[in-house]
Parts: C-alpha cells; sequence; structure tokens
C-alpha cells in the first residue's frame, strides 16, 4: 500500500457524494444518479473518474455558475427510433441516463435508437452508459466530445478532446466485453492522478508547442488550461505509430457528438468566452441494438464469450503470463475492491474534508482524520 493510502468503504463514500450534490443544490434522485455513476467508476477501479473528480469537476463548476445543478432535459426532435436531446448545461450524468434509456426503450420495439444530446456537461465514465444497454440484453455504443486538449497528428493545438468512443457488449461469462477509453493516449483525469501521487508522466503523452514530449505532470495540467501543451492521439506522435489513427476516431467522436444535434465543437468547448468561465456545453451520443432482432441471445453470448476465451487462450508473449479481454480487468477490480472501498491518497482526503466542512455536512466521520 502507498504511504498515505486510507481505504474507505463504498456505502460511506456514496452516501457522502450524494449528500454533497444535494447541497450544492441537485435534487436527490438526480443526485443518487451522479454518485452512482462516480461510485460505479471507482468500483471498477477507474480512479480518474471517481470520487476524485467530485470536486474539481462538479462541485467547483457548480460553485462557479457555470453548471446548473437542476436539470432541464428538454427532447426537441424525436422519431421512431431517435431523439435529440437538449440538456440546457445541467448534470451530464442525469442527462446521459436518461437519454441512453430512451435509446434503450426504442431498441425494445425497433431493434435500434440512438439518441443525441447537446448542451451538456461531464458525463463521468461512458461504461455507465453502455452497461444499461448489457443489463436490457443489447450493445451498447456511446461517445461524447470534451473540453479541447488533444493536438490532431503533424499539430500541436489542443484542439479536440480526449472524445472516448465506448462499447459494451453481453457476453456467457461473469463480466461483459466493456471497451470504455478515450481515442487519446491518455486523459486529464488520468495526469491528474499522477499529480496527485507526485509522479511524472511517460513520455509521449504528452508535447508542447514545440512538439516535444512533457512529462512535468503539475506544469502540464495548468498548460492544458492555457493551451500551451496537448494530449497525443491514440497512437502517440505522428504516424509512424499510428496517430493518425486516434487522430481520426477522435474526429469521428467529436462530428457525431456536435453535427447530428446542432451542439459546439471544438474550441467552442473551452469553458472560456471573453476571459470569464462558461459552460462547457458538451455533445454525447447513444446507441442501444437489440440482439434479439438479429439471432438468439443466449446463443450470441456463447459465441462472444468463445471469441472473448479463445484470444485469452492464445500464445503468450515471453515473460507474460495472461492475456486480458476488454471488462476483464475492471471485474477484477471490483472482486479486489468490493471489500476494501475505495483508496483516497492524502490530497483527495483533503478534497473530501473541505467539501464536509464547506457544506457543513458534520455528520460525516471519516477513517482518514
Amino acid at each position: 500500500m502507498k504511504e498515505g493510502i486510507v481505504w474507505v468503504s463504498f456505502e460511506l463514500m456514496q452516501k457522502f457524494m450524494v449528500d454533497v450534490f444535494k447541497g450544492l443544490g441537485v435534487p436527490e434522485e438526480d443526485a443518487k444518479i451522479c454518485a452512482d455513476v462516480l461510485i460505479t467508476a471507482d468500483k471498477r477501479g477507474i480512479d480518474s473518474h471517481g470520487i476524485n473528480r467530485l470536486k474539481p469537476i462538479y462541485y467547483d463548476r457548480i460553485r462557479a455558475g457555470i453548471q446548473s445543478p437542476i436539470t432541464h432535459f428538454e427532447i426537441v426532435k424525436e422519431g421512431p427510433t431517435t431523439a435529440v436531446v437538449d440538456g440546457h448545461n445541467g448534470m451530464g450524468q442525469v442527462i446521459s441516463k436518461k437519454a441512453m434509456r430512451i435509446a434503450i426503450e426504442k431498441a425494445e420495439k425497433f431493434g435500434m435508437g440512438m439518441t443525441v444530446v447537446r448542451n451538456s456537461t461531464h458525463y463521468g465514465i461512458a461504461g455507465y452508459y453502455v452497461l444499461m444497454a448489457i443489463e436490457a440484453g443489447m450493445i451498447g455504443v456511446t461517445g461524447t466530445n470534451a473540453r479541447p486538449s488533444v493536438a490532431p497528428t503533424f499539430g500541436v493545438e489542443n484542439m479536440l478532446g480526449t472524445n472516448p468512443l465506448t462499447f459494451g457488449i453481453p457476453t456467457d461469462e461473469e463480466f461483459p466485453f466493456v471497451l470504455d477509453c478515450a481515442t487519446s493516449i491518455t486523459q486529464r483525469g488520468k495526469i491528474e492522478v499522477f499529480d496527485r501521487r507526485g509522479e511524472s508522466i511517460p513520455e509521449g503523452w504528452v508535447i508542447d508547442e514545440k512538439g516535444e514530449t512533457r512529462t512535468d505532470t503539475h506544469q502540464i495540467l495548468k498548460d492544458l488550461q492555457r493551451g500551451s501543451a496537448a494530449l497525443t492521439p491514440l497512437g502517440g506522435i505522428g504516424e509512424e505509430s499510428g496517430g493518425h489513427k486516434g487522430y481520426g476516431y477522435a474526429t469521428v467522436v467529436e462530428i457525431l457528438s456536435a453535427s447530428l444535434q446542432g451542439g459546439s465543437f471544438l474550441r467552442m468547448l473551452s469553458g472560456m468566452k471573453d476571459g470569464k468561465r462558461v459552460p462547457y456545453r458538451l455533445g454525447h451520443f447513444f446507441i442501444a441494438i437489440n440482439i434479439s432482432f438479429f439471432t438468439d441471445l443466449e446463443s450470441f453470448k456463447k459465441r462472444t464469450g468463445d471469441i472473448l476465451r479463445t484470444l485469452r487462450a492464445s500464445k503468450k508473449m515471453p515473460g507474460q503470463n495472461r492475456i486480458y479481454t476488454a471488462g476483464e480487468k475492471e471485474y477484477l477490480a471490483w472482486l479486489e475492491r468490493r471489500e476494501k472501498g475505495i483508496p483516497l491518497n492524502k490530497d483527495l482526503q483533503k478534497e473530501v474534508i473541505k467539501m464536509r466542512d464547506e457544506l457543513n455536512l458534520t455528520r460525516y466521520e471519516f477513517p482518514f482524520e
């Protein structure tokens, strides 16, 4: 265990997060949705998007007046298998859960459903929404644009967001196939985790205005905001290792998160206008595919499981004793954490105490005080 790490139960932290959201003016049912998305990230070992993000993303933005704690969910256009939603800068998790639910309901009737969203905010882990589709016996797909932080291949200006393109597919195993990752090599949340640990990031993740690699984590976070540093796309710098492929997929997500819904894009998502902070106005898309319209669900799950098991059973690289498939590491993280809870380092402990004291949630006592 790293020095200063304290494990706190999921139950305690989820209740705390609900009360933090309520203290910020989020209605109780919406607060429960927001906390559930964050705690799901922590349960799956995705520390960059769990309680780690509570203060810098949601708490600070609501208090700064650039995100509304009250969510006005408006369907502005709808067809049998489609819907366009305006989230009016409300809570991204609430908007997105409703939007994916609409896509699933349409897929139940017609085989497929797609919902697109404009004027939303950070929606947490993308995997949460494809898990909803999986629970309904469907394939789920989602993506979102984000504040600019990624440079296009051969560029140095942060233009694109980390723009995850996420798939969830049911299997006959203990865990589904969930590919939930950014179209950049890394994302801000992971750099924030390195910064909290006082560690440098690997070379190739971030470049400066000259195209040279950066590793100084703390300063990078400031320079990303200023626009003097940029994340690299999946595949890395240039085309030699396939950076143009990550750039291409990030652009696909940008288009599907902006063009269909008439939303904001690229540098419009910076959160700044005339030197002042403004809402980010993010866009998302959600797709549900009803497997039963194509084939028997159980047969599909068995064949999918066979594909994944065959991959994991293939010949290993020397020095390696295991091959993973997407979603497996998150399942293993849950098996480890279900009794231990969430690991909080010293900086995160201070943030939790700060939020508690500022919102006068004095009934909470934590094991790290």
